[in-house]
């Protein structure tokens, strides 16, 4: 990838970041307790985990993953339970202190983008909070979702017999029963948040929803 175009990305990264370090600087104590869309995490875990991510390097993930046992869940568990700090205000300064960061583990970058748009509407969507977030950043992280095998996190196999079709883009994916929505409900279907399905019509919806975590 050009180094305009890596620039490019890690902007829109940054910029999801300190949004959300905004939205959730004006989120009361309380809430941080309230569960996420993200299954079996709460708003303050996901914090912690956007924490983690933001601090992870390549070699750092590799090790992590190994001492995981090629467990991404327990990894992904081990990293909230580093970075989660004893209160929410210090989750919340640490996810300040790693807005600008540049690291990445060893993967497209564009699943920066899917960290920070996921998570944050796994956030968002829980406590009543909305942003109009650039269609550039969604896009990118759908078509990256939707060609990322599910081992890995991403839904390929999930897609494999739809055609999603974006509302509010230029965009079409895949072949089969069609999937029409706004392309952020799009991806966090596509991510297993079953709350998005209702954002969606067409045959494709029931297909989709049937492989949805």
């Amino acid at each position: 990838m050009k180094s305009d175009a890596k620039r490019g990305i890690w902007r829109m990264v940054h910029a999801e970041r300190a949004a959300l370090v905004e939205d959730l600087a004006g989120l009361e104590a309380g809430r941080w307790a309230t569960p996420s869309l993200c299954a079996g995490w709460t708003v303050h875990d996901v914090a912690a985990h956007l924490v983690d991510t933001a601090l992870t390097t390549r070699i750092g993930f590799v090790a992590g993953l190994v001492r995981a046992r090629f467990d991404f869940d327990l990894q992904n568990a081990r990293g909230v339970e580093r970075r989660r700090g004893a209160s929410p205000e210090e989750t919340l300064e640490r996810l300040r202190r790693v807005v600008s960061r540049t690291t990445t583990p060893p993967a497209s970058l564009d699943t920066r983008l899917v960290e920070e748009v996921v998570h944050g509407e796994d956030i968002r969507r829980a406590v009543g909070l909305v942003r109009s977030y650039p269609q550039e950043a969604v896009v990118r992280a759908l078509r990256l979702q939707v060609r990322t095998p599910a081992s890995f996190g991403g839904a390929k196999e999930a897609v494999a017999s739809v055609r999603l079709t974006a509302t509010d883009a230029d965009l079409s994916i895949g072949e089969g029963a069609e999937v029409a929505g706004p392309a952020l409900s799009l991806l966090l279907a596509v991510s297993g948040r079953r709350v998005a399905l209702d954002d969606l019509d067409g045959p494709g919806v029931g297909p989709l929803a049937g492989t949805a975590a």
